[in-house]
């Protein structure tokens, strides 16, 4: 079952889709600490991932217009944190690696030309195995930023079984991306990315 789009979340996607500045903002006030925290995992350089957070929402606004309402907008955010993190990365790479070192062609070898595949289907199909319960911690815990304690109290569960629901979360996600042929290779990163 694929995460449902709140209520409320539905009228501001809506509203920030006719050019409402105000649903973008709450938009952003409501994700931006969790795509920062996601993004600086990545970058591992606070300044870059200032960046990288504000040309996402700023993409968020350009196509605002062409946003799915009914589909998971953190799942949007994060693939698209995830690739503009990945094209960092990519050019950092290239830019300190020399020519004597690494030319051109090896640089898409180290990096990986699958990890820019992934895509928000991907993540929502791998996302659908899991147990409502198990989805529930996925989202507050790590697209929200919610702390196991914070996410412990709202859900009235110990703060060892919202461990315990994302780790096998983590599992059965990384097991569904492994058997998808564009997405098998980032698995191992995605998890790193959420760690």
């Amino acid at each position: 079952m694929k995460p449902k789009t709140n209520f409320d979340e539905l009228q501001l996607i809506k509203k920030m889709a006719e050019g409402d500045m105000n649903s973008f903002d709450a938009i952003y006030w409501k994700y931006y600490k969790a795509v920062h925290g996601n993004i600086l995992k990545l970058v591992q350089d606070n300044a870059s991932a200032e960046d990288i957070l504000q040309d996402v929402f700023l993409s968020l606004w350009e196509n605002r217009e062409k946003i799915d309402a009914e589909r998971s907008l953190a799942g949007w955010l994060f693939v698209t944190s995830y690739n503009r993190s990945m094209t960092f990365l990519k050019r950092r790479l290239r830019e300190k690696m020399t020519p004597v070192l690494l030319d051109e062609d090896s640089v898409e070898t180290v990096i990986g030309q699958p990890l820019t595949e992934i895509r928000s289907n991907e993540l929502e199909k791998a996302m659908s195995s899991l147990s409502p319960q198990k989805q529930k911690v996925f989202y507050m815990c790590k697209l929200k930023g919610l702390s196991y304690a914070e996410t412990a109290d709202l859900m009235k569960i110990s703060r060892h079984t919202v461990k315990e629901y994302l780790t096998a979360a983590f599992r059965s996600i990384k097991d569904q991306m492994m058997k998808s042929p564009s997405i098998g290779l980032v698995a191992g990163v995605f998890l790193r990315f959420f760690s």
